[in-house]
């Protein structure tokens, strides 16, 4: 009994394998979002061109997949929201973080997923990728030769900011 890869914390063999397998079908947008991460983890690559819709399967780079899924290490996926996505829908979004390391290095891919409902099966239709937010400070940032925001009235540079 191994736990699933997708963070559902089912069993792989109640929760995403019978979907990749295809012996069921994703009910829903988020359902084939997790089937799909946990395909990249489990190394299911047809399932990914498989589940890929098939009006954009002539963007799929069977290599470049396959890939990056082995030189993968697969750490966690983050479910951020669904829109739409029920089985009473035909369309349907889920914003998604994986969470991968790549040469000991840690990596996120940070996607909006859209998926589509043909004929009661969900496909994956494409993905955007979701740009890293601006760093907003909330006090303004500290000069070198500025008085030290300690309160000790020397400079930044001589006191908190030195360096060691």
């Amino acid at each position: 009994m191994s736990e699933c890869p997708c963070g559902s914390k089912l069993e792989y063999a109640k929760c995403c394998e019978p979907v990749i397998k295809s012996q069921q079908q994703a009910d829903t947008a988020e359902q084939l979002m997790r089937s799909r991460y946990s395909a990249y983890v489990m190394k299911e690559l047809d399932y990914i061109y498989q589940s890929t819709h098939p009006s954009q399967r002539n963007d799929y780079d069977e290599k470049a997949t396959r890939r990056w899924a082995e030189k993968s290490q697969w750490e966690g996926l983050e479910i951020l929201s669904t829109e739409k996505g029920s089985q009473e829908d035909a369309t349907g979004k889920v914003e998604f973080i994986a969470h991968f390391k790549n040469k000991n290095n840690k990596h996120y891919h940070h996607e909006s997923a859209e998926f589509v409902k043909e004929e009661g099966k969900w496909y994956f239709y494409e993905g955007h990728i979701v740009p890293q937010k601006p760093v907003i400070r909330s006090a303004p940032k500290v000069g070198r030769n500025d008085p030290c925001s300690c309160g000790s009235g020397i400079k930044y540079k001589k006191c908190c900011g030195k360096e060691s």
